[in-house]
């Protein structure tokens, strides 16, 4: 199941480039993340309260509220310099090289986690990045 979830993700990752780009044109890009942020924090909960999960918030650990935070301090950061870069470059070339982040993620995984990093994972990474560089540079 989880490879459905992956591919619908990925299907609204691509929109969110277009949408964003259609969007940011004319807007302050920390203001367009932050309404961005306002109705992805609204639906976030609105799906958490329908699915009546409200009360599971109080047993969140310490621990995992920590990295929570970080977690979102992260996503901010990204969102805020992804959404800067949209308003600068083209949506494609944008979204090409804000996906290389697989290549990162697949290191830290490894480093972090105890994730396996293996010859194929090397390769595969190896080769997420130089098809950003081919995508990317003239």
């Amino acid at each position: 199941m989880w490879w459905t979830y992956a591919l619908l993700s990925a299907v609204f990752a691509a929109l969110t480039a277009i949408l964003a780009k259609l969007g940011v044109k004319g807007v302050d890009s920390n203001v367009a993340t932050a309404v961005r942020t306002a109705v992805v924090l609204v639906l976030a909960w609105v799906v958490v309260a329908l699915q009546g999960n409200l009360g599971a918030v109080t047993a969140i650990s310490r621990s995992s509220l920590g990295f929570l935070a970080l977690s979102g301090c992260a996503t901010g950061a990204s969102w805020l310099f992804y959404f800067k870069a949209l308003q600068a470059g083209p949506a494609s070339l944008v979204s090409a090289v804000d996906k290389s982040s697989l290549a990162l993620t697949l290191v830290l995984a490894a480093v972090v986690l105890g994730e396996s990093l293996t010859v194929r994972t090397l390769i595969g990474s190896g080769l997420i990045l130089i098809g950003t560089a081919v995508i990317v540079w003239p």
